[in-house]
């Protein structure tokens, strides 16, 4: 059994998201704690009547339990392998694992009933990511359900939370090690992945699928990826055709790694170009040469407070690519930031519109893949929003 080291007892009324399965315990909703737990303990949740909830992890602040467990019973460490094993089997299910991709989002937080915790498989090396203290005192345990469930197709997991937590902790090879740049398919598409450097988990699994798509409507046509990254969109495009592809990054490091792809997927400086610019200059003079145009920026707001001014971000980059870009093009358009719902988005897109003067068409309305399911009590779990446009 797992060991809990206090218990929290709701106010009155305040059980009924948790019934419904929400998975987070806010601080306002806690009448009383009983115990004196430390920061990432496990803990058991009731209800004013002191009926058991479930069990999760404590910390201080606003979300103050993240709970794993809806049961009465206590649960033990297998908990963490019968949670992964429904995770595998849903991407087995799914299709996300297949011939042509050998990489997938393994866990993905509280879509997966493991809230605060991502796992990315690379080919063979899966790459862990906590988001809590609770998370971050059971990596062991969980790198042990990892190496169970998976068997041979896990030979390495890497720790990787330095950045995540607010203390200190040390990306570390909980089993095996990997060697860097690794090799990677998606789609039958190759990418290096460094998750040792890299951003995140060190490469973007969430826009597979709106890769896949984009690959779709390229064939011939001129194709402008900006925020590129690693240069995933691009390649995409390469493959399937695109007669010119300019990638934009105001990173050299993501212009060099995108080269590096270029190259892997057998293409040249002729049919490609990369630029470290930023992308609100990079626009200003591209009147009428892309048939084409990505806009997948890094999250503009990582918080309420800084929401207001995100939209301005968005307003402006999706205005000055609807100026730009040729009649009859396509644009793709994504906002990652979690505290951006789908409907302001939307509205933003709307008001870029207006500003931009453009006949504009919604073809498409784009999210997160298979492997990133969003838990439908859970619904703040889907952070993806994209848009593709016809504009005439």
């Amino acid at each position: 059994m797992i060991k809990t080291t206090g218990t929290i007892y709701l106010k009155r009324g305040r059980e009924a998201s948790v019934k419904r399965f929400h998975p987070w315990v806010f601080s306002g909703a806690i009448q009383t704690l009983e115990g004196n737990p430390e920061e990432g303990d496990w803990v058991e949740v009731k209800d004013s009547q002191k009926e058991t909830l479930g069990f999760g992890h404590y910390q201080k602040g606003t979300i103050t339990v993240r709970l794993l467990s809806f049961s009465k019973n206590i649960p033990d460490k297998k908990i963490y392998i019968d949670k992964i094993v429904n995770a595998f089997n849903q991407r087995v299910f799914s299709k996300v694992i297949n011939e042509h991709t050998n990489s997938y989002r393994l866990v993905h937080g509280e879509g997966d009933g493991l809230p605060a915790l991502i796992v990315d498989v690379y080919n063979g090396v899966a790459v862990m990511q906590a988001h809590s203290i609770g998370m971050h005192n059971d990596r062991q345990v969980i790198a042990e359900a990892i190496k169970e469930t998976l068997f041979d197709a896990v030979h390495s997991i890497y720790y990787k939370s330095q950045n995540t937590l607010g203390i200190k902790s040390e990306n570390e090879y909980l089993v095996g090690m990997g060697v860097v740049p690794h090799v990677i398919t998606e789609h039958s598409n190759k990418f290096y992945v460094d998750w040792e450097d890299g951003q995140k988990t060190g490469f973007f699994l969430d826009q597979r699928e709106n890769r896949k798509l984009l690959g779709q409507m390229t064939k011939g046509v001129s194709v402008l990826n900006t925020f590129c990254y690693t240069g995933g969109f691009s390649v995409y495009a390469l493959n399937a055709g695109a007669t010119l592809v300019h990638s934009v990054d105001a990173s050299e490091k993501a212009i060099d790694l995108t080269r590096k792809n270029i190259e892997l997927n057998g293409f040249d400086a002729q049919q490609h170009e990369c630029f470290a610019a930023d992308t609100f200059d990079f626009l200003k003079d591209k009147k009428n040469q892309y048939d084409l145009i990505i806009l997948d920026p890094p999250a503009f707001a990582k918080h309420k407070e800084a929401r207001h001014q995100a939209m301005k971000g968005y307003q402006r980059l999706n205005a000055e690519a609807m100026r730009v870009i040729k009649p009859n093009g396509i644009i793709f358009t994504f906002s990652c930031s979690q505290v951006v719902d789908k409907q302001l988005f939307y509205n933003t897109v709307v008001s870029s519109a207006i500003q931009a003067g453009r006949e504009i068409k919604v073809l498409q309305h784009l999210g997160q893949p298979a492997d990133h399911p969003v838990s439908i009590y859970h619904p703040e779990g889907e952070y993806l929003k994209g848009l593709m446009l016809y504009v005439l």
